[in-house]
């Protein structure tokens, strides 16, 4: 197989999109941020977590390259770059293909299962009387 990526750089940066991305309140934090910019505070107060805490998960998110942080004196304002997700889009878009295969394989089998149950007048066959038990009453 041919790596996609082969600048080892590249390679790391999406292990750490991926990675950001494996965590639901780092995947929240990404959907708040969507909106426009949001400080520390702001980003932490849906979550039963510390600032410290929140400032864990930001970290991570900056390490992915998925956003950029000010500080303004004792204010951090975070900001969305959603550039490192192209890259991850990307990787799994090669990944596709695979799985359009395999739907398209399922549908025609479905669809030529459904075709060899039909009637020829287009009817739908009536399902088959389950046998009686004889030890059962009428």
């Amino acid at each position: 197989m041919v790596d996609k990526y082969p600048n080892r750089r590249d390679a790391q940066l999406l292990d750490s999109v991926f990675h950001a991305l494996a965590d639901p309140t780092r995947r929240a934090m990404l959907n708040d941020l969507a909106a426009g910019p949001c400080t520390v505070g702001e980003l932490a107060a849906p979550f039963d977590i510390s600032l410290a805490g929140a400032s864990k998960h930001i970290q991570v998110l900056e390490r992915a390259g998925l956003i950029q942080r000010e500080v303004q004196g004792r204010v951090h304002t975070c900001r969305l770059d959603a550039r490192p997700l192209h890259m991850g889009a990307e990787w799994m878009r090669h990944y596709e293909r695979f799985w359009t295969r395999k739907l398209d394989a399922l549908e025609a089998l479905l669809k030529a299962e459904d075709a060899a149950t039909k009637p020829a007048d287009g009817r739908t066959a009536k399902p088959a009387r389950k046998p009686r038990n004889p030890r059962s009453k009428p």
